[in-house]
């Protein structure tokens, strides 16, 4: 299989598309069946407490999901998220930027189903699991 976006594409895209949160990532893998993607946590990304908030780590789980799909699809905007489930783990550790590894289980016209993976940098543990669905827009 082929890939419609390549690493410095998907960047790009990420640019003109939402420069508002571009910065925060950045695809570090990337392979037909998915792709890594890295969050810089930053003190805007962390709760009381000091770790990385619920809100940002999905953030995390859903821009790895969308970025794995437009590697394949090409660059559809309006692709949006219909559903997702997300399991937090454990705490990330402290002072680490956060990976998630996202798989696409399935890809249909409408429809993309896939899986996300976030662990603190350097660690095999599991922070979070997601399971998300994507609405894809009619071509035209």
């Amino acid at each position: 299989m082929t890939l419609a976006m390549d690493i410095p594409t998907l960047h790009d895209f990420m640019q003109r598309a939402f420069p508002q949160v571009a910065d925060d990532f950045r695809v570090e893998r990337l392979a037909p069946e998915g792709l890594t993607v890295r969050m810089m946590i930053a003190d805007r990304h962390l709760r009381p407490g000091g770790t990385v908030s619920g809100p940002s780590m999905f953030a995390l789980a859903d821009v790895a999901i969308y970025l794995a799909i437009l590697s394949r699809i090409g660059p559809v905007a309006l692709a949006v998220t219909t559903n997702c489930s997300i399991d937090f783990m454990r705490k990330p550790e402290s002072g680490r930027d956060l990976l998630a590894e996202a798989r696409i289980l399935k890809l249909g016209r409408v429809l993309a189903v896939g899986d996300v993976l976030l662990r603190s940098e350097g660690s095999d543990a599991l922070v979070a699991r997601a399971g998300l669905t994507y609405s894809i827009p009619p071509a035209g």
